[in-house]
């Protein structure tokens, strides 16, 4: 099947559906982490979404797509999306921003593709679109972290959570005046570096995973 992972630096999905024997590319803007530039294609997704393309991947070969995609699996950035965001909504220059995210978003909810499903945490899409068809954690699949996504869902059914692990206890409950009681878990810890943000969007190893062989089954002939 020939699938679309956009806006997938990390390759988390696309290696697990080349695992299965798919003929799967990830794209972003930026170049991959996942190791296999075969694979990835570096430019602006839109493009390609409705299929009936040609792209060169970042090693350099060239590839056609003869109709549609058979499934497109989307993870546009989150930035001014999630309900963390709301703090600084007010910031010079940020409502804009939003609006474009979301219009971004909504750019993959509308492609021509019978099978897709949009990744985002819970925040503006949930009630400026709609409510997201499932809400998943890693540890649903086998992850022992606690990070809230969303999946909004066209053609495939919600995922089955088929490596449950018990609910993660957080590290410590903070104090300080600033954030006081607030319950800090394992994806919360992560350095404030500048790759924080593209740390903690990376998919976890289950959850691509659970895509992948829950997923194809749906688009296979």
């Amino acid at each position: 099947m020939k699938i679309l992972c956009a806006c997938e630096e990390s390759q988390a999905v696309t290696i697990e559906l080349r695992r299965l024997g798919h003929e799967a590319y990830s794209c972003d803007i930026i170049p991959c982490s996942g190791g296999h530039p075969e694979w990835h294609i570096r430019q602006d997704v839109l493009p390609l979404l409705n299929g009936n393309c040609e792209f060169d991947t970042t090693d350099g070969a060239h590839h056609q797509i003869v109709g549609r995609w058979d499934m497109i699996i989307a993870h546009p950035p989150c930035t001014y999306l999630t309900n963390a965001a709301n703090r600084v909504r007010n910031a010079p220059g940020r409502e804009q921003k939003r609006v474009e995210a979301f219009e971004f978003f909504m750019q993959f909810v509308n492609a021509d593709c019978k099978k897709i499903a949009v990744e985002n945490p819970c925040g503006y899409a949930n009630s400026h679109y709609r409510p997201a068809d499932q809400t998943i954690h890693p540890y649903y699949f086998g992850d022992p972290w606690l990070k809230r996504t969303c999946l909004w869902l066209k053609g495939l059914p919600p995922l089955v959570a088929d490596q449950m692990l018990p609910k993660p206890e957080p590290l410590y409950i903070r104090t300080t005046e600033k954030g006081y009681g607030k319950k800090i878990y394992t994806t919360e810890m992560m350095p404030h570096t500048k790759d924080r943000a593209k740390l903690r969007s990376k998919t976890a190893p289950g959850i691509a995973r659970a895509m992948a062989e829950q997923w194809a089954r749906e688009v296979a002939p």
